[in-house]
């Protein structure tokens, strides 16, 4: 047993369906191999009679050697925003819908567990966002992102005006539903929809997508991930538009406000069973070769 893992935190979302006995069957996995097992405070529920340390996220990402999230993609995206600052690895368990970053199925969790704790595992470093939202030259709250950070009117059919600059150079003046900014990771999700890139998951960039534009001819942006994207909310706006990490936490801009986007310095480490492969999550995940069944 690698001593780098030693210590395991497991932690997700204790409402999801059939979270209890994938959840019982890597408790007793980890018990039998000799790992010491934290639980998240609000698993625990889950597993009353297990004697495992009842922990909040936080305590978990201080002390483990590795991180299982046991969910869907919506899971790991609340995890990792926690979890990056730790520099831990983590482990995606599906028991959600797409996952693109939960990959191990609860069929293959025992076979597919015990080789990532042995050592058998493919890694990856994806990069982070750091979301702030600056009123009157002060930061009046800030979060951060894996997938996108997306600023939009907040108001069905109604377009905001925003400036948008990139390393503070002017980019454009626009009228549209929104703005979607995204890493390689969110590129599959949010930013898809609206007609953004696919990228590589390894890929230094950050794409900017526009949401239902008043121009034909704007179309989406890669920049290089080092970029400092601004969008300054015009004063004749007449919405508080909502500023949308990972489609999970929420900030209020207004009229006159800028929000500033960067690459936050901490990364999440993904942890993927042997021979993953992104194009082949792709294939699966978005059923490309459907067209080609009869």
């Amino acid at each position: 047993m690698p001593a780098s893992f030693a210590c395991v935190g497991l932690v997700g979302r204790s409402q999801r369906d059939g979270l209890e006995p994938v959840l019982e069957e890597l408790i007793t996995l980890l018990h039998l191999r000799g790992h010491e097992v934290l639980l998240e405070e609000r698993l625990a529920e889950l597993v009353p009679s297990s004697e495992d340390p009842r922990l909040p996220i936080e305590e978990i990402g201080a002390r483990a050697d590795l991180v299982i999230v046991i969910g869907g993609d919506g899971s790991l995206l609340g995890a990792a925003r926690t979890l990056a600052r730790f520099d831990l690895p983590v482990l995606g368990v599906n028991r959600g819908r797409l996952g693109f970053l939960t990959d191990i199925t609860p069929d293959e969790l025992s076979e597919q567990v015990s080789a990532v704790l042995d050592g058998d595992y493919d890694q990856e470093s994806r990069f982070l966002l750091d979301a702030t939202v600056v009123r009157g030259g002060k930061v009046i709250g800030s979060a951060d992102a894996l997938n996108d950070v997306v600023v939009n009117s907040g108001t069905s059919a109604q377009m905001i005006e925003f400036e948008l600059y990139v390393n503070d150079v002017f980019v454009y003046r626009q009228r549209a539903d929104g703005l979607i900014v995204s890493t390689p990771t969110g590129s599959t999700a949010y930013s898809l929809s609206g007609g953004g890139p696919i990228m590589h998951p390894t890929l230094d960039a950050i794409v900017l997508v526009p949401m239902f534009p008043h121009a034909l001819s704007s179309r989406p942006i890669v920049l290089d991930g080092n970029s400092e994207v601004r969008i300054d909310i015009l004063e004749r706006n007449r919405t508080h538009p909502p500023v949308t990490c990972d489609g999970q936490v929420n900030l209020t801009a207004r009229p006159g406000d800028s929000v500033s986007i960067v690459k936050k310095p901490h990364r999440l480490l993904l942890l993927h069973p042997k021979g993953h492969s992104f194009y082949a999550s792709c294939r699966d995940k978005l059923r490309w070769g459907d067209a080609l069944v009869n």
